[in-house]
């Protein structure tokens, strides 16, 4: 699978045009923890709940360069990124493994967001293992290895930019990338908690959409705000969030203080993200990414194995924003939070915090999404809607299913109260057109 940027600069799209909704997952530590059993395990998990981009990276931030693979490999001769330890014949040498799970991946249907290493290894150190001349050597066997692969490279890795040294490594790991693979895959960028791409690269021709870490934090003010301010840069490009709070993670890496996120932790950053205006999303489990499981050191306290992990209800409800999303016009979808009529008091509607309502239409207005993470009554503006008529539904970012409220006259304003009035459970509000004849929000258009 090929993908490219759509037209309108605001989403990605398969060769043919057909919208693409990418649903990441951070599985960081994929290619160097897990063997082939337990990476096949895995991703037909992911493929299996509707995922389509696995986060994973070849030079692994839990010294992946120093300690091998279940199978006893390196992934460079004498730590030198010009150096790739390869040797001929299959399946005898680090890249034989990751080339296995990459092509596991693609035959699911899934792509992999292969980071060719961990930010560690540019940017902590003196020396660091990378200089501009060999991330570009780098870069470019990568490029040239996995050219024809379903893949998006993603630069980066945790870390940001301090330095002009740091920028130069990263453009010439780029550069190499575009040589070794004549411009086959989209390139991005994983930045710190708290930031995005766009600080240090948005002008720069080889970045070809704005990818954030809004973090491990839970509020929507100062960390999910910025998607949309990503969104409204000039000149446009794509922006999604790649890293925001984990399922089972210390909530803002302060557990002694405020515990470990749920689910609705990780459902709220996934409605107002795409609500903000980002094309895809990306979920995490604070074991999953670090592939944990008794007998390895534990970070930052992982509460279960991985394997155990994959089945935790935040990752299964991801695939219901993607239903919802694909229920409607896809690329003409705008972020416009001035559907929701703002109450005397503004942190109670649109309100602030954890409890901040998101809205998103298209732009033609035949539908409108209002998504509210508790069950307090709202009012919307209706002439958001195009046609006299519009059709109302509650849809539970829960479980994916629709409810159909009735219909309603296309005029002034409307109230409405969440099927669970007071309760901290969040519905989205889905109003269209009734002339479309849109089939129930998560049931798939046909584009």
């Amino acid at each position: 699978m090929r993908l490219k940027v759509s037209d309108n600069r605001r989403f990605l799209v398969r060769e043919d045009g057909t919208p693409f909704f990418y649903l990441g997952d951070t599985a960081w530590e994929l290619f160097h923890r897990l063997n082939r059993e337990e990476a096949d395990r895995y991703l037909r998990d992911r493929a299996a709940r509707g995922f389509t981009v696995i986060q994973a990276v070849a030079l692994a931030e839990l010294d992946g360069h120093s300690v091998p693979n279940p199978y006893g490999h390196l992934p460079l001769i004498d730590l030198d990124p010009t150096r790739p330890a390869v040797q001929d014949g299959p399946n005898n040498d680090y890249w034989d493994h990751v080339d296995y799970i990459v092509d596991r991946a693609n035959a699911l249907g899934l792509l992999i967001g292969f980071l060719p290493t961990w930010g560690r290894y540019w940017h902590d150190g003196n020396p660091t293992l990378f200089t501009p001349e060999n991330a570009e050597v780098y870069g470019e066997w990568l490029g040239r290895r996995y050219r024809d692969k379903g893949l998006i490279w993603i630069l980066g890795g945790d870390r940001g930019v301090d330095n002009e040294t740091q920028a130069q490594i990263l453009r010439a790991m780029a550069r190499g990338l575009r040589r070794g693979d004549g411009g086959t895959h989209l390139i991005t960028f994983h930045p710190p908690g708290g930031s995005g791409s766009a600080h240090w690269f948005h002008n720069e021709d080889w970045l070809d959409f704005n990818m954030r870490q809004n973090g491990h934090a839970v509020e929507f003010t100062g960390r999910y705000d910025a998607t949309r301010a990503d969104y409204d840069r000039t000149p446009v490009k794509p922006v999604m969030d790649g890293e925001p709070v984990y399922e089972d993670h210390p909530v803002d890496f302060k557990a002694p203080a405020l515990g470990h996120t749920v689910a609705a932790d990780v459902r709220r950053p996934l409605y107002w993200d795409l609500f903000s205006g980002a094309f895809g999303h990306t979920y995490g489990h604070h074991s999953v990414w670090q592939m944990w499981q008794p007998g390895r050191a534990p970070i930052n306290n992982p509460l279960m194995p991985w394997y155990q992990a994959l089945d935790q209800p935040g990752a299964r409800q991801m695939r219901f924003g993607r239903l919802l999303m694909e229920s409607r016009p896809f690329l003409t979808r705008i972020p416009d939070d001035s559907v929701i009529v703002a109450d005397r008091v503004q942190t109670a509607i649109p309100g602030a915090g954890r409890y901040r309502m998101v809205a998103t239409r298209d732009q033609q207005g035949t539908y409108a999404m209002i998504y509210t993470p508790a069950g307090r009554s709202f009012s919307v503006r209706m002439d958001c809607i195009t046609g006299s008529n519009v059709k109302a539904w509650w849809y539970n970012p829960r479980n994916g299913r629709a409810t159909l409220i009735g219909h309603f006259p296309n005029r002034g304003t409307q109230a409405f109260t969440p099927p669970d009035p007071g309760e901290m459970l969040d519905w989205v509000l889905v109003l269209d057109d009734a002339a479309r004849n849109y089939p129930p929000p998560g049931t798939p258009l046909k584009q």
